[in-house]
């Protein structure tokens, strides 16, 4: 194997990408604590690690306790969470697991979507995928900044 490089930066190389990157993400969920929990969760469902602890920082800063961002790596057996905590952190891992999101559409997902709904209503829930989208193309771009190619 050769020397890593390769790496890019989204903002420097794509500007005009990163600028759009970043509306999507001013268009997610003004709930900033529960934000910060799906892009935490999220973030380790994609092994992003830079991203991990930028919201690590984030959450603590918005009022999350250390239980709440470790309980995030293990939610369904967290008693730490509320019903509509639950529902967005359910609807992220629906969205965000490769193997999950291949059946987002499928009949067995309707209790996920229909928890969600009734959590987040009106364009709440609009804003909440918005936040799982942005935060997965997030992940994604800071994973391709970080991991290098072989010569």
């Amino acid at each position: 194997m050769g020397a890593m490089s390769g790496r890019i930066s989204v903002r420097a190389q794509s500007p005009d990408g990163y600028r759009a990157l970043a509306g999507l993400t001013r268009a997610g969920h003004p709930d900033h604590a529960l934000a910060e929990l799906v892009k935490l969760r999220a973030s380790r469902l994609n092994n992003c690690r830079y991203c991990i602890d930028m919201h690590t920082e984030a959450a603590r800063k918005v009022g999350l306790g250390d239980d709440d961002i470790a309980g995030t790596a293990d939610w369904q057996g967290s008693v730490l969470f509320d019903d509509r905590q639950r529902a967005a952190l359910a609807l992220t891992d629906l969205l965000t697991a490769t193997e999950a999101l291949s059946h987002a559409e499928d009949a067995a997902a309707a209790p996920v979507w229909d928890a969600a709904a009734a959590a987040f209503p009106g364009d709440e829930l609009t804003q909440l995928v918005f936040t799982i989208a942005g935060i997965n193309t997030w992940n994604r771009m800071m994973i391709a900044e970080a991991v290098a190619t072989d010569d």
